[in-house]
């Protein structure tokens, strides 16, 4: 049995009723759990399963049929509910998957044959029409998809010793190192997800992590936090839920903490009983890591990739430094070679239907960074969206869209100018109350601490915002530069023309998605 079930285990004998889950109505204790896992992995073992993949919102149950199944040795694929149809049947048909577990009363994800009824209540096990493949993948325990940059999604093999060096380095960062301060007031004991379970992240830093070491995992469906899709926020519906589990750690993205910096500045403050914030996915500008400091919001960044199960590195109260993404792990090494951020020590098993990776092989994450006298790792762009203008500058367009996030008016932005005379930007608007002289206000602001090279000089607003459901969105939050440069490629052909270059057309008219407006 792995390391993390042996924990919870070894927590079911010593602490049997302490509560390991809580929900919106119910709650387990570590006993109760082990006794579910217990009977769940039994079961799945008579229906000699090797493979399956796993379909739900955030539940107790979910956590239940991730365990179990890690429990009864298949090779599981979690399924991303913000995943379109075709990305979800194409996921299935990769990865060969002969069933589906199903937790709670959840639409059908795929043409089935039958469906039966698990020992544990809402959980459920479709049997799909389309594959018949039912062995286990040699020593993967989990193969998580990421959509990418390409939309097209992408299966990461990651072996049980992956994910417990992950798991166990966490541990050691975030949750003994803080605990071990005499300021007990400072102990982390609960934690909430906030992110979807099928988000690797929030997997093992939110689940894994915090059941290894005997604490609280609180879990809720998306809808009851104000959380729907992977875009779509109700920051006042979050906020009263926060303060009625109150939790001691979260995971967010760059977007959710703009939201909480946004509510905190009003008045509408985190509860005090969170202590922990971790921050992931995109890159975030430091000011506004300082701004939620100031606002006594405990955020702390990292960074990581799904080739790497997860965290690689990440700041924490005794290690901090704001603007980079902390220190590595103890289980992985961090080297930069020429210029690109290279990781080793536990790197995954390889791309389903690809060859299989050695784990003494440096990793290059294409993120483009570096690494100062103290250890902390700084990252400054990625090496594929070097922008490189007509008069030979390489610029990060990461770097500005860090910058220009800062701006209110502003919800999502990309930068342009590969091969051009000046950076332009297309812009998702805050709300449909913003003006494009409010945008342009905001964005001449920001160019005044930019050098010349990398001031925006015209703009773009965009017909809908970025998302997973339309395509221009990762699942964790990352631009698809090329859909979105194919999406606006006649406004961006005029915004570029000699025609444009001179005109002078800032208008406050923001349904007029697509058209070119300066900036000067």
């Amino acid at each position: 049995m792995n390391k993390i079930l042996t924990a919870i285990y070894q927590h079911a004998l010593t602490t049997p009723e302490k509560i390991a889950l809580s929900g919106q109505t119910k709650q387990l204790t570590y006993a109760q759990l082990v006794t579910q896992i217990e009977q769940l992995a039994d079961w799945l073992m008579a229906q000699h399963i090797g493979r399956a993949g796993l379909w739900g919102e955030n539940s107790i149950e979910w956590i239940v049929a991730d365990l179990a199944a890690w429990k009864a040795g298949i090779t599981l694929v979690p399924l991303p509910r913000f995943f379109s149809r075709a990305q979800l049947q194409h996921v299935i048909a990769q990865a060969q998957l002969p069933c589906l577990l199903v937790c709670g009363d959840m639409e059908q994800v795929a043409a089935i044959s039958e469906r039966k009824i698990s020992p544990i209540a809402t959980i459920f096990l479709d049997q799909l029409i389309a594959n018949e493949n039912t062995s286990a993948i040699d020593s993967v325990a989990k193969i998580t998809f990421t959509s990418g940059t390409t939309g097209t999604p992408k299966g990461v093999c990651l072996s049980t010793t992956a994910l417990e060096k992950v798991t166990l380095a966490l541990a050691e960062r975030i949750y003994l190192a803080i605990n071990s301060v005499t300021d007990t007031t400072r102990d982390i004991n609960s934690h909430l997800n906030l992110l979807p379970l099928s988000t690797l992240l929030e997997n093992v830093a939110g689940v894994y992590v915090p059941l290894y070491l005997g604490k609280r995992v609180i879990v809720l469906a998306g809808a009851s936090l104000g959380l729907t899709g992977s875009s779509q926020l109700s920051l006042p519906t979050l906020l009263q839920a926060l303060h009625q589990h109150q939790p001691n750690s979260l995971i967010v993205l760059p977007q959710i903490l703009q939201g909480f910096v946004a509510a905190s500045a009003q008045g509408f403050h985190l509860p005090a009983s969170i202590k922990f914030i971790a921050l992931g996915g995109a890159r975030t500008p430091a000011v506004l890591i300082e701004q939620a400091r100031a606002m006594g919001i405990a955020v702390y960044e990292g960074y990581g990739l799904s080739e790497c199960a997860s965290v690689v590195s990440l700041n924490a109260p005794l290690a901090d430094k704001i603007g980079s993404v902390g220190q590595a792990l103890e289980h992985v090494e961090i080297k930069i070679a020429d210029g690109v951020i290279n990781v080793r020590g536990n790197v995954f098993s390889g791309y389903l239907g690809q060859t299989t990776n050695q784990q003494n092989e440096w990793l290059d994450t294409g993120d483009l960074g570096y690494i100062d006298d103290e250890g902390f790792v700084f990252i400054t762009g990625r090496k594929k969206n070097l922008l490189i203008s007509s008069f030979g500058r390489n610029i990060s367009p990461e770097w500005i869209e860090a910058e220009l996030c800062l701006c209110r008016a502003i919800a999502q932005v990309m930068v342009i100018g590969d091969s051009q005379p000046f950076c332009s930007a297309i812009v998702v608007p805050a709300s449909a109350q913003i003006t494009a002289e409010q945008i342009a206000h905001e964005i001449r602001a920001i160019n005044q601490h930019l050098p010349d090279y990398a001031q925006i000089q015209k703009c773009i607003i965009a017909a809908e915002p970025f998302t997973p459901a339309n395509q221009l969105l990762t699942d964790n939050g990352r631009l698809r530069r090329a859909a979105i440069f194919e999406r606006y490629g006649d406004a961006i052909t005029a915004l570029y023309s000699a025609a444009n270059a001179h005109s002078s057309n800032l208008s406050s008219a923001m349904q007029y998605a697509g058209v070119v407006y300066d900036i000067f």
